[in-house]
């Protein structure tokens, strides 16, 4: 379970579909709320 939650989460980062923590730092990314970002990263774990 711990390597899909990895996974998608890379696959989140690597989309620049982040929250804010991370959209502050990244240029070019799209800022997601949490409830988004939660779903990118169920999205990314296939």
């Amino acid at each position: 379970a711990a390597d899909l939650i990895v996974l998608g989460m890379e696959g989140a980062i690597q989309a620049k579909r982040v929250t804010y923590d991370f959209h502050r730092l990244m240029d070019g990314a799209t800022k997601l709320k949490c409830s988004e970002f939660g779903h990118e990263i169920v999205s990314n774990m296939a």
